[in-house]
């Protein structure tokens, strides 16, 4: 049985690359996390032109009718060159109202999410680290969500929140409703702010029950996926700098110790690229294990990630903790990846719990 790419999803994957590399190099990104201009629009823009927002909608609907395993492909290469777009968030959306929308619902929003005419994002955060559909008590009663919701991605400028219900469920809020406000808040990663949503008897229109732990799901893999991207450019990000830092007159890559741990990144990453392939793939085919899978692939995955980005801090020597070290920009993306949607500790809680340990 082949396992590999086929080759729509390699070209899908170069063609994203191509984009990221020629429109958003290490530069750009810096300029963002430096203040000296907000992300940039024109990115996602040529994200939507290319189709990357309507992956996973249904052609019916106007999308490319792809699965999670692509869409998480595309999250591998924006991970990869630190790109600040809405990606996650505006696809998540999409797919809650692909899968607990009514006819009527998805006719509205689907082709304007498919297209780029609006923008969605997603709502589930309470609390420190209260991410699971049992734990949400925002209340949705006749027609309208009270509560607040944290560590919201492009809260200010959505046109669609889908927010996490008390007992489990989702609604979704159009854009500037009534009784909604916006609070934005320090974080890790720049390139992706967050905010807090206060909901005060705001409008809003349930979904189908059932849709909130495909969202979680999904969100999950696609995290794994980012930070996976993130972490492998981390690793070449390391071994470059190795091979051109001189100390005692020869690179720091002829060092033994410098060897053996840039060896041991590499092999604490890059063999979790299949963990996040088969929760994608288990996902896509609905299988039993797949809330396990996706669970244990952004637990691991961004685990792994994480003491990467710290290995290459350590490797990178003084400059690693200063500020004009590009280091920093991956190492926060993968931070905030990992806490999003629930950190490992969490996770494996669940999975333990789930599995009757």
């Amino acid at each position: 049985m082949d396992f590999s790419l086929s080759e729509e999803q390699e070209l899908l994957q170069e063609t994203v690359r191509g984009f990221a590399m020629n429109e958003c190099p290490p530069a750009t990104v810096r300029e963002i996390f430096d203040g000296e201009r907000a992300a940039e629009p024109a990115l996602w823009k040529g994200l939507v032109e290319m189709g990357v927002a309507g992956l996973t909608v249904g052609e019916r609907d106007g999308g490319a009718g792809l699965g999670l395993l692509e869409a998480a492909l595309v999250a591998e290469v924006l991970g990869h060159h630190a790109v600040p777009v809405p990606f996650l968030g505006h696809t998540l959306a999409a797919l809650a109202i692909s899968e607990g929308g009514s006819e009527a619902q998805r006719a509205l929003w689907l082709p304007r999410l498919a297209s780029g005419e609006a923008l969605g994002t997603i709502a589930l955060g309470e609390g420190d680290d209260l991410w699971a559909p049992a734990s949400w008590e925002t209340r949705l009663s006749d027609g309208a969500v009270t509560g607040t919701k944290r560590h919201v991605p492009a809260a200010d400028r959505a046109d669609l929140v889908v927010v996490g219900t008390a007992g489990g469920g989702l609604a979704f809020v159009a854009g500037g409703a009534s009784g909604a406000t916006v609070e934005d808040v320090a974080t890790v990663d720049r390139g992706r702010p967050l905010s807090t949503l206060r909901f005060s008897a705001t409008p809003a229109e349930p979904l189908a029950d059932g849709a909130a732990q495909r969202v979680c799901d999904a969100g999950l893999v696609l995290l794994a996926a980012d930070a996976f991207g993130a972490a492998d450019r981390l690793i070449r990000m390391t071994a470059d700098y190795a091979n051109t830092r001189q100390q005692f007159g020869q690179v720091i890559g002829q060092f033994q110790g410098v060897k053996h741990q840039i060896a041991d990144m590499a092999v604490d990453v890059i063999p979790t690229r299949g963990m996040w392939w088969y929760a994608a793939h288990a996902f896509d085919r609905g299988t039993d294990d797949a809330s396990r899978a996706a669970a244990l692939a952004k637990s691991h995955v961004t685990d792994r990630a994480q003491q990467a980005a710290r290995d290459a801090v350590e490797c990178h020597g003084g400059i690693g903790f200063t500020w004009e070290c590009d280091v920093q920009i991956w190492f926060k993306r993968v931070m905030q990846d990992r806490l999003f949607l629930g950190t490992p500790e969490r996770l494996r809680e669940t999975i333990a719990a789930t599995g009757g340990w």
